[in-house]
């Protein structure tokens, strides 16, 4: 199966994207199709010996939209594909998206100026305001009339594609929301042009009462009104829409135009497209880093809060990496690069938020299956409400009215709106926050997880050994006896001994020349320091060699209780001391998984520990339950256990040992330090290794899926009550009926307040008890 992205055009609605849909999973090698319609875009994925990519062009095209398929980004020179530069399709949406806005803007000035003054000259004398007396009396009808009617056809004239696509869809039974504003608008201008022709009959045979009955409902400027608040609305939507995609084009801001890099011994600055692998890059002070990559020679402090959040600059030396869109500060430092283009980490995050905002949510099925059978139904409320007050003796004015108000207020266009535009701006969102969906149905499961599953190793603890006790026997300090097991130690290639050398190191202590070094494996080491034997393990090796270390017994015990890896260090023939090893809890663990529990959600520990480890480690950061001595199989069989009791359960996870459970999982969450292996079997991606991020990540799931209900309830609610009003329900309770001039501002305000709902995602942020700042642009 081969997976495309195409750019459609020429859709306004819902309706269009649902009938789009419906048409291309009708041929034959179709496995799935998804048509956005904030984005404009269609991902299909099809097998390529049924179907090709030309067949699904003609498709869309034969049902009267345009299709084009959407270059890959291997076709684009690799900076390009990554920065969005021009050329690529990212650069040619935003000129589509720019074109789009300056066309509604010009469309709007025109129906502006023409329609103010038809308003004016229309309705002025009803509120008392002056008009020139060649518009007074009916003797001079035609003068009024015809003033109207030509101040009425520039504002068709402009707004001419929605007569165009309206009744091309209208003609190819796939009618859309341009249909609506078509029929209606196209009435209303219908109606005054028989109401001149009626006019003129009635001068001709000195009829006054028809002349005075169709003067006072000519409907140009109903069609004229509804014509110009459809195209405000338009423009404002096109405008809020555009914000949306912010954070993608923050992100792609980030990235600097040029680099500098050395060439035969020569500075030279290139286009950041042209960076190769294995170039070596120069940063001076204040320079973006165009690319990942690691550092040659040189340090200094590297703002990374674009990428992780880290509100703090993180120090970068000689072999550390360094990411493409953070910022160095300080120091100066040349760098190799290792990737470039689209593999660079912020090509790779750019494509999951566009991914994520091209897919679908589950959520949406509703408002796509409404919007299938939504225009139909709605033209034919509207004949039916022409037709039932037309037969109850109301005259065809009135009947005129209430159908064109029911067309016109419609607005299939916000129910297509409600779920992607939380969909973008959440997923972006999320990219400024160090969390990536890879879907959008991952952003609506995080919403519902009620149980989270944390690997120990590197997600809750640090992931690598670490002093935490030493504790010296009479005769010895602290600091004497960890130097004395550091240098002991020294030689060693074990990684417990390589953390009381590292530690040793930290403290900055001198280490002695050891002699006669010899380990065994799994047991400990012996050397010589000085002419006096030592040696370093448990109480059995040190027994073994005739060494009496009673006197640890005790410290050994309870250190042991605490999950720790202790070890005895004896030297002339006595124990010297006790040193502890563990795998330290990172900083923000425990407070994520209170944060975790406060949301509601039972939080497991899952580890091939031993029970007595993640007892400890269970107890020190406050999790529920743990399940030890766990193999990769052993963890996914946990998770299907856990969702065997109907529990809603995300894995989080870094390891290559943690893919198969992360599989397993309704969610799974990778620490972004984490294999390949386990992001690949992810459906959350967090930048950081922060365990905090993972609460960042439930949150943002919420308040999308939050956003959404929000989006579609009142696009539901405002058709359900604004229909029924429109086809005057309230008229013989209340005297009420709803003007197809106000129908029209209504349906316009409906697509502008979905769209501006969704934006308030963009003041997501990290969670108050972060210890890290809000990321906002």
């Amino acid at each position: 199966m081969k997976t495309e992205k195409y750019d459609i055009t020429g859709m306004s609605c819902s309706a269009c994207s649902a009938h789009i849909e419906k048409r291309i999973a009708s041929l034959a090698g179709i496995g799935k199709v998804e048509v956005n319609l904030l984005t404009n875009t269609m991902t299909a994925t099809y097998d390529d010996g049924l179907l090709d990519s030309a067949g699904i062009v003609d498709a869309v095209v034969d049902e009267g939209y345009g299709a084009a398929l959407r270059q890959p980004a291997g076709n684009a020179p690799s900076g390009e594909a990554a920065t969005g530069r021009s050329g690529t399709s990212r650069a040619a949406s935003a000129r589509a998206a720019r074109g789009a806005g300056e066309g509604y803007a010009f469309r709007l000035s025109v129906s502006i100026a023409c329609t103010a003054p038809l308003l004016y000259l229309a309705m002025g004398h009803m509120l008392g305001l002056p008009l020139p007396g060649f518009f007074h009396g009916p003797e001079n009808a035609l003068t009024f009339v015809l003033t109207q009617l030509f101040l009425a056809l520039p504002v068709a004239l402009v707004n001419r594609a929605y007569f165009v696509r309206g009744f091309k869809n209208l003609f190819r039974l796939s009618p859309n929301m341009d249909s609506l504003i078509a029929i209606g608008s196209a009435a209303a201008l219908g109606y005054g042009v028989f109401a001149l022709y009626a006019i003129g009959w009635g001068l001709g045979h000195g009829d006054a009462e028809m002349v005075r009955a169709y003067l006072s409902n000519l409907y140009f400027e109903s069609a004229a009104t509804i014509l110009t608040l459809i195209t405000v609305g338009k423009y404002l939507e096109d405008r809020a829409k555009g914000h949306t995609s912010d954070a993608i084009s923050q992100l792609l801001d980030l990235s600097p135009d040029t680099a500098t890099v050395l060439r035969d011994g020569t500075e030279t600055v290139i286009p950041v497209e042209r960076v190769a692998v294995g170039d070596t890059v120069v940063i001076r002070p204040g320079d973006g880093i165009p690319v990942d990559g690691t550092i040659i020679e040189g340090s200094s402090a590297v703002d990374m809060s674009a990428i992780t959040g880290e509100s703090v600059p993180v120090e970068k030396g000689p072999g550390d990496g360094v990411t493409s869109a953070t910022i160095n500060l300080t120091g100066f430092f040349t760098f190799r690069a290792d990737r470039v283009g689209s593999d660079t980490t912020l090509a790779r995050i750019v494509a999951l938020v566009e991914e994520a905002s091209a897919s679908k949510a589950p959520i949406s099925r509703l408002a796509d299956r409404i919007s299938g059978f939504f225009v139909p139904v709605v033209i034919a409320i509207a004949l039916v409400t022409g037709a039932a007050w037309l037969l109850a003796g109301y005259g065809p004015s009135f009947a005129l009215s209430l159908a064109i108000s029911v067309l016109v207020i419609s607005c299939p266009c916000a129910l297509g709106l409600a779920t992607p535009t939380a969909i973008m701006v959440g997923t972006g969102r999320g990219a400024r926050n160090g969390v990536l969906a890879k879907t959008a149905e991952a952003l609506e499961t995080l919403h519902s997880i009620d149980t989270v599953a944390l690997d120990k190793t590197g997600t809750i603890t640090e992931g690598k050994p670490a002093v935490t006790d030493v504790v010296p026997f009479a005769g010895m300090d602290s600091a004497e006896l960890l130097a004395l097991a550091a240098s002991l130690e020294a030689p060693s290639e074990h990684p417990l001994g390589r953390a009381i050398v590292d530690k040793a190191r930290e403290s900055g202590l001198v280490f002695g020349k050891v002699e006669k070094f010899r380990a065994t494996a799994g047991k400990g080491i012996e050397a010589e320091l000085g002419g006096v034997p030592y040696a370093v393990g448990g109480a059995a090796f040190l027994a073994e060699r005739g060494i009496d270390a009673s006197v640890a017994e005790g410290t050994v015990a309870s250190l042991s209780a605490l999950g720790k890896t202790t070890f005895c260090v004896a030297g002339g023939g006595k124990a010297l001391g006790v040193i502890a090893v563990a795998d330290g809890i990172k900083d923000g663990s425990r407070e994520a998984v209170s944060a975790l529990k406060a949301m509601g959600m039972e939080v497991i520990m899952l580890t091939g520990d031993n029970g007595k480890t993640a007892e400890a480690i269970r107890a020190e950061a406050g999790i529920d339950r743990a399940f030890s001595g766990l193999l990769p199989e052993g963890k996914a069989e946990a998770i299907a256990a856990l969702r065997a009791e109907g529990k809603k359960v995300a894995m989080v996870g870094d390891g290559i040992n943690d893919a198969p459970a992360l599989a397993t999982a309704d969610l799974g969450v990778a620490i972004g330090a984490g294999t390949d292996i386990a992001i690949e079997s992810a459906d959350v991606i967090l930048v950081r290794s922060d365990l905090r991020d993972a609460v960042t990540a439930f949150r943002l799931g919420r308040a999308v899926i939050r956003n959404v209900r929000q989006n579609l309830f009142w696009a539901l609610i405002y058709n359900a009550l604004g229909i029924p009003i429109a086809a005057g329900a309230l008229y013989h309770a209340f005297g009420l009926t709803l003007n197809p001039m106000i129908a029209a501002a209504a349906m316009s305000f409906s697509s502008v307040s979905v769209v501006l709902n969704a934006l308030r995602l963009n003041f997501f942020g990290k969670a108050r008890g972060s210890r890290r700042a809000t990321v906002l642009p």
